[in-house]
């Protein structure tokens, strides 16, 4: 399969260019092979078209089983893997958006858990509508755990503001179902879950004293949208974060791994919806009932049996749906 990417939003870097992401490329290659003996190609492609990108693309594709779309900026990510997937006969997974849904959905199924919060009657608010949040919240509303309210910089979302881009627009018809309005702070009062996919230093003790015991998934890296002891101070039920040196890392290698394995063992023409789901679900599970805590609702990201349980459960999905070709 390959890894691709025009280098415009590389994780921590932003636009560094296609020449200077590669490396990055290479890591995720070298993830590959290390979790589901999966051989992956890095390319980069030196442009910010669209029409180019798609083209380039599209004209490779016979070469490769997969497509792992990688560290390409909204809104522009969103077109790319929509019109290849219209075009393409194999699986085209943009990671930045859906590895991180999926992973988040399997650590928000424990968390429910732990907490005794009820599936579907859950407020959840998302701080940050690029590629990633849009995901996240399309992802948790398929899989019906509640009403989701996304916020951008401009604060919360609502279907009829001005301004959204096509990402932003689709998911606010669906999202926000109080049309509530006002900033993230509002957003928060009662919320039972905040999910950052943003910047920094966003989110305050106070912020997180007015949700109702609040699941706290601070993602921005390296420095998270609060830091673990002060939403614990703030009264957080569960904090979750992207990095290695606090419990709970939510961490997108727990997915793509496992995807494309279970993908291409079995042809897969595609990745649905439904295959995204169960793979939360898989994700979920590896975690026994009994092994539930605050502290401990996902696997870790170094845990190679993932990888094969994720496959398993995408290959079976990709049978009953009649897209494999094997």
């Amino acid at each position: 399969m390959a890894v691709i990417t025009d280098g415009t939003a590389v994780l921590g870097l932003g636009d560094i260019g296609p020449a200077a992401g590669m490396p990055v490329m290479e890591g995720k290659c070298a993830l590959f092979k290390e979790f589901a003996d999966v051989d992956a190609f890095p390319l980069c492609i030196d442009s910010k078209d669209v029409d180019t990108i798609v083209q380039t693309i599209y004209l490779i594709s016979k070469s490769f089983g997969g497509i792992n779309l990688e560290d390409i900026a909204a809104p522009r990510c969103f077109e790319i893997e929509r019109r290849l997937k219209e075009i393409c006969d194999i699986p085209i997974f943009h990671d930045d958006q859906h590895g991180t849904a999926i992973v988040v959905a399997a650590a928000l199924l424990n968390a429910l858990k732990v907490t005794g919060k009820k599936m579907g009657k859950i407020k959840i608010v998302i701080n940050g509508a690029g590629a990633a949040g849009i995901a996240i919240g399309s992802h948790l509303i398929d899989m019906g755990f509640g009403n989701v309210v996304m916020c951008d910089i401009n604060g919360i979302i609502c279907e009829g503001d001005e301004g959204l881009n096509p990402g932003q627009e689709a998911i606010s018809h669906i999202s926000n179902l109080e049309k509530e309005q006002g900033t993230l702070a509002d957003a928060l009062k009662g919320a039972d879950v905040f999910i950052g996919v943003s910047r920094p230093n966003l989110v305050t003790r106070e912020m997180v004293a007015s949700m109702n015991k609040g699941i706290v998934f601070a993602m921005a890296n390296p420095t998270p949208e609060i830091m673990p002891d002060e939403a614990l101070a703030g009264g957080a039920a569960i904090v979750g974060t992207g990095r290695s040196d606090f419990p709970n890392q939510i961490n997108n290698v727990l997915v793509f791994p496992g995807i494309f394995k279970g993908a291409l063992s079995v042809r897969a023409k595609e990745i649905t919806e439904s295959m995204k789901q169960r793979a939360s679900y898989a994700i979920a599970g590896m975690i026994p009932d009994e092994e539930l805590s605050a502290q401990n609702i996902i696997a870790s990201p170094l845990d190679k049996r993932v990888a094969d349980v994720v496959a398993k459960a995408v290959a079976d999905v990709a049978v009953a749906e009649g897209i494999a070709r094997i």
